[in-house]
């Protein structure tokens, strides 16, 4: 360790989720528990505080960055900055509450000149993050990305996503600092993500997707169409068998449903990142009540976990769509919901309408997230379950649904449309709505039953209110 304002990942810093951030916070629970994690360290949320302080990096932080990146090519046995066999590293914001896709992040970073793709998307990256052209050295290229991925903390989009939430704006941004691994090597690496329950229908079993011959961002972005995980499990059943086994660990340890960030590289599992996984209304509300019977968290704590905000979401209105009805899309279901509005594709005319809108888009990115706040649904031509729109929607309880194809925005522009985010399927006009969700669900009556058993639990007070109005 270097103090409060930097630290060695080894799984022994004690450190706090307020000082390293979730992203670092995840890297030291899976390293205690004895799992495969790229060497990493980390500047703290006090080193955040102090750069923001100045808007530069001092000197003493930079010689212990330059420190650390020395114990990263001891542990890698590659040189940073060595034409042939560079250590590349990922620079990645990480708060202390998850912020999903709000802040800015910058990988392959030291990648030499003539990595080609890898340099490639290096670049463009950087580009987009420092808002300059990549430097030749890359220790000034390290320098630059630190204080962007800092300054990020008060990107347009970050400070719109703390006012939403209620997170503070003192409490800063740590910056995790991870040797690289490459999901895009050859045939037998790729890179995915896990949720060790499903996030959408709240079933126990595991859901992710894997994108074979790829990077983390080509998953997340929803670029590429990434595959179920029983494509990995066919390609590769030792690493699928291993990473059933390390997220089941993690959630014991966890208690709670996790989402791992995993990469494989030539047959190599490792994973970059776990933490408590965004779910949709119906979601958190089956996973509280199983985990209550399956002992592994209490009747308070499942209340404690349930919002007035899921209960309601969970309890509108179902679309009764009858057999006539015109279908004009289809996609994978992602957040669960009846949105209907007129289809908007542009992102600042979403941003100004007064009007129920349904967004459209080929993907979503962090920039996208305020119209995505707005809608009554959100849709994209790519992407999977596990990517930016899927997840951002979940958590806001947006209805989406995703991958419906290249021409869906030509198709639907203009349009005054329903989403059903329950099967991924997209009508033409406004249907019926059925009188669904009426109370009787049985895991919503045992969370009443034990909501009048826990008087003091978050929940208590509220849920039969919003049980009796329906």
């Amino acid at each position: 360790m270097t103090g409060d304002e930097l630290l060695l990942l080894d799984g022994r810093t004690g450190a706090k989720r307020d000082l390293v951030g979730g992203k670092a916070f995840g890297i030291e629970r899976m390293l205690q528990l004895g799992l495969p994690v790229p060497p990493a360290f980390v500047l703290t949320t006090e080193a955040c505080r102090r750069y923001l302080a100045s808007r530069r990096l001092p000197d003493s932080m930079w010689g212990q960055v330059r420190e650390l990146i020395g114990e990263l090519m001891r542990s890698t046995g590659l040189g940073f900055g060595d034409d042939h066999a560079p250590l590349l590293v990922s620079v990645r914001s990480g708060a202390s509450v998850s912020m999903p896709g709000m802040m800015d992040t910058v990988l392959n970073l030291g990648a030499p000149s003539h990595a080609g793709d890898t340099r490639s998307r290096f670049e463009v990256q950087f580009a987009k993050v420092v808002a300059r052209s990549a430097p030749s050295d890359p220790w000034e290229q390290l320098r630059l990305a630190i204080g962007a991925v800092f300054e990020s903390w008060y990107s347009r989009r970050a400070v719109a996503y703390r006012r939403e939430h209620g997170i503070p704006d003192e409490s800063g941004t740590a910056v995790t600092v991870q040797a690289m691994v490459f999901g895009d090597r050859d045939d037998r690496s790729g890179t995915g993500v896990l949720f060790s329950r499903d996030p959408v229908t709240g079933a126990p079993e595991p859901y992710g997707e894997w994108l074979p011959r790829a990077q983390g961002e080509d998953v997340v972005s929803g670029r590429l169409d990434a595959r179920p995980l029983t494509a990995l499990a066919a390609l590769l059943p030792d690493v699928h068998r291993d990473l059933l086994m390390a997220a089941d660990l993690l959630e014991q340890d966890g208690r709670d449903v996790q989402d791992i960030e995993f990469t494989v590289e030539s047959s190599r599992l490792w994973l970059l990142q776990t933490r408590a996984a965004k779910r949709s209304p119906e979601a958190a509300i089956r996973h509280a009540v199983r985990m209550v019977t399956e002992g592994l968290i209490s009747r308070r704590e499942a209340l404690d976990r349930i919002t007035p905000a899921q209960i309601e979401a969970f309890l509108r209105p179902r679309g009764e769509f009858p057999r006539d009805a015109v279908v004009l899309a289809r996609g994978k279901p992602a957040s669960p919901g009846i949105g209907v509005g007129e289809v908007v594709c542009d992102v600042e005319e979403a941003l100004d309408r007064t009007t129920p809108m349904v967004l459209v888009r080929p993907t979503t990115d962090p920039d996208d997230t305020p119209a995505m706040a707005l809608a009554t649904a959100v849709v994209t031509e790519y992407g999977g379950s596990t990517s930016h729109a899927a997840v951002v929607c979940r958590e806001m309880a947006v209805p989406c649904v995703v991958g419906c194809g290249e021409g869906t925005l030509r198709a639907l522009s203009g349009r005054t449309v329903t989403v059903d985010g329950f099967t991924g399927t997209i009508y033409a006009g406004a249907p019926h709505m059925a009188a669904a969700g009426d109370g009787h669900d049985p895991d919503l009556a045992t969370l009443l039953v034990w909501a009048r058993a826990e008087p003091g639990a978050s929940a208590s007070a509220l849920l039969p209110e919003l049980i009796r109005d329906r």
